[in-house]
């Protein structure tokens, strides 16, 4: 299925149900009128000659409906980060992806301090020049039965692209990933099989950018498909506000990053959170601190999932009938996973660690216009993530780092997450840690750890030498007064390291 008609099905099944909540400009907006203003915009995103349009949009109601109307008009949305850098970002898309129209907002660019570009086109200006006419033609097209409501819009093939997301760029440029309807479809439906057999949810907080794939599947096409309330609100970052919305409009399902977490839990009182059942933590490792925090303030379990932009995203996610903290979950439903010696390339015995790979219909059509770099990450079908992992006994995934957050010291392979991790447990609640590589003459390599705090350098080394070998104790830390992030919460390694060798390190 498309997922513009998913869209429609679920529209014209829950007509009288509210589809958006929109805390960032107070609309509320029920199925039956969600549907008639995407029919709208999709008659409006027909006139662009383009195939590729570009979406600048803030997480709202307007930003999900564009994302409907452009694929009912037959368009690849591009989803560009206006997170940081807005104006390089729409630059190197437009460039990459060879197109020249963007989506956006005035409010958006005016917030962001975005200068404007040529074929720019504004939401605002789009919705006050629709005519009584429009929404009267918008309004009768609604009502033909769903079977001949599909004919009236594009009726691609499920393989075609569905949209254009761009990886985070922590470690490296960006890479334009092309999902399809298939990609995006066959991850809801499976995502929504294990979240539904638990608890029958009815709305949705979300706070994820659409541009980020974590915020695209889990907070829009999951809703979506399964009819719910979808609450949104622009900025995560905007803790007690967040944890007010959650207070007023009591949603019951809520996904998010670590350090969204984290900044809910400074902010949020005992019964604050209480109207959530099911809380989805991913996109960074979840600290085991931050799990048994949530736990005996708020009773809240944080069920940790695990994914990637290239696999839309959803690979494995704990649930309350399986869950096992410190894993990132059981392995989703026609979903391959194998596990393979990082030398060799062979498969590896059961709870042996190596490199994921993935298989399966949630995996990407391929990075657009990169076909060397698609063809390195996809081999005979099985996704090569990049990262580090094991299945257990009994079935559950556990993400031990990226294999790029391996360094070589004295020889010996080192995690930088397994640091992390044994760091975590030793700072004071709050404090963050991120470890790095620094060049060495002698051992090639050697680590130091950017802080958010001072700490006392010898009793914690002291302590770490009882857990780990004695070549991955840090040699060096760095105080800062905070990791640089990525839109979705993660660390930004690039920055961060840049920031330490500023030090003089």
């Amino acid at each position: 299925m498309l997922l513009h008609q998913m869209f429609i099905k679920s529209a014209k099944e829950n007509s009288d149900k509210i589809a958006f909540v929109d805390r960032t400009t107070g609309r509320t907006v029920l199925y039956d009128k969600a549907l008639i203003g995407s029919i709208i915009l999709a008659k409006r995103f027909s006139r662009y000659q383009e195939r590729h349009v570009g979406v600048m949009l803030p997480t709202s109601a307007g930003c999900g409906l564009t994302l409907v109307g452009l694929l009912m008009a037959g368009k690849v949305p591009v989803m560009i980060n206006y997170a940081t850098a807005a104006a390089d970002n729409i630059k190197f898309a437009r460039e990459k992806c060879e197109f020249s129209t963007v989506v956006t907002s005035k409010t958006l660019l005016k917030k962001i301090e975005c200068p404007r570009f040529s074929e720019m086109i504004f939401l605002e200006d789009i919705m006050a020049d629709i005519s009584i006419l429009e929404k009267i033609s918008a309004a009768l097209i609604s009502k033909i039965p769903t079977s001949l409501l599909y004919k009236n819009f594009h009726q691609g093939k499920p393989s075609d692209t569905a949209v254009i997301l761009f990886t985070s760029g922590s470690e490296k440029n960006p890479k334009a990933v092309q999902l399809t309807h298939t990609n995006l479809f066959s991850n809801v439906v499976a995502t929504h099989r294990l979240i539904q057999t638990s608890h029958n949810i009815e709305s949705t907080l979300t706070i994820l950018p659409y541009f980020h794939v974590f915020g695209l599947t889990v907070c829009l096409w999951l809703p979506v498909y399964g009819g719910q309330t979808i609450i949104t609100y622009a900025n995560p970052l905007e803790y007690k506000t967040v944890v007010d919305i959650i207070k007023q409009e009591k949603p019951q399902f809520m996904a998010a990053t670590p350090a969204f977490y984290q900044g809910y839990l400074k902010t949020a009182k005992f019964g604050d959170l209480a109207s959530l059942d099911l809380c989805i933590v991913g996109a960074d490792k979840a600290p085991d601190s931050l799990r048994k925090a949530y736990q005996s303030e708020h009773g809240i379990v944080l069920y940790e999932g695990y994914g990637t932009t290239e696999t839309s995203p959803v690979i494995a996610v704990n649930t309350p009938d399986a869950n096992r903290p410190g894993s990132v979950g059981k392995i989703l439903s026609g979903v391959d996973v194998k596990i393979i010696d990082m030398e060799t390339g062979k498969p590896v015995e059961q709870s042996a660690e190596g490199k994921i790979l993935v298989r399966g219909n949630l995996v990407m059509k391929g990075y657009y216009r990169d076909q060397q770099e698609t063809e390195l990450r996809i081999i005979d079908g099985w996704y090569d993530t990049g990262d580090i992992g094991l299945i257990d006994t009994d079935g559950f995934l556990w993400h031990k780092g990226r294999l790029k957050r391996f360094i070589k010291v004295g020889g010996e392979m080192v995690s930088l997450t397994m640091v992390e991790s044994q760091l975590e447990k030793l700072l004071s609640a709050g404090v963050e840690c991120c470890a790095l590589e620094l060049p060495d003459e002698k051992k090639g390599a050697r680590i130091a750890v950017a802080v958010t705090d001072n700490v006392d350098q010898q009793a914690i080394r002291k302590a770490l030498a009882k857990h780990l070998p004695a070549i991955t104790i840090p040699k060096k830390f760095i105080v800062l007064n905070e990791l640089p992030k990525m839109p979705n919460g993660k660390i930004d390694f690039r920055s961060t390291a840049k920031l330490v060798e500023e030090s003089g390190l």
